[in-house]
């Protein structure tokens, strides 16, 4: 049997150390784990650890109910998918005066199960057009283990200067 073909390994990676300096947001609302540039301006990919204990995922006591299962809602995917865009955005830009994304609209959203505790989304996002700072993106959460999709979505994003 012939090897594997190689996976492309990131250009660079954001992990627990350097996403403080990458997105405004910290915990409870960082969604993401460490995010790869796998090619800079053009995908990148984010990965997420679900566990059972935490608020959005229902680990909350009395939270739920009869029959419920802990796990990473949709919308909470989507926007998963939109934070691991922010690596994408920053090699499109100048970013030394510093530069804002605003979230600015969702098409095509598609949610198709729910993460659970246990396992681990992988969030990749491609560009698929950028003009005059507004970018264009595409987002699909895949189950690291079976590749089930959990949400895809296509996304704007408008990027402006800081100030």
């Amino acid at each position: 049997m012939a090897d594997p073909l190689p996976l492309p390994l990131p250009v660079a990676r954001y992990d627990a150390d350097t996403l403080p300096g990458l997105l405004a947001h910290r915990y409870p609302i960082l969604l993401v784990d460490r995010i790869d540039v796998m090619a800079r301006g053009q995908r990148v990919v984010g990965h997420r650890q679900v566990t059972g204990n935490e608020w959005a995922t229902g680990g909350v006591a009395g939270f739920g109910g009869a029959g419920w299962e802990p796990g990473l809602p949709g919308v909470l995917v989507v926007e998963a998918l939109a934070q691991t865009s922010a690596a994408l955005l920053v090699d499109l830009v100048d970013t030394s005066a510093g530069v804002v994304g605003y979230f600015a609209g969702l098409e095509r959203v598609r949610l198709r199960g729910r993460a659970r505790a246990g396992e681990t989304l992988a969030l990749e996002v491609t560009l698929r057009a950028f003009k005059r700072g507004v970018a264009k993106l595409r987002g699909a959460a895949r189950v690291v283990d079976d590749g089930r999709v959990v949400a895809t979505a296509d996304f704007t994003t408008v990027v402006r200067p800081r100030g």
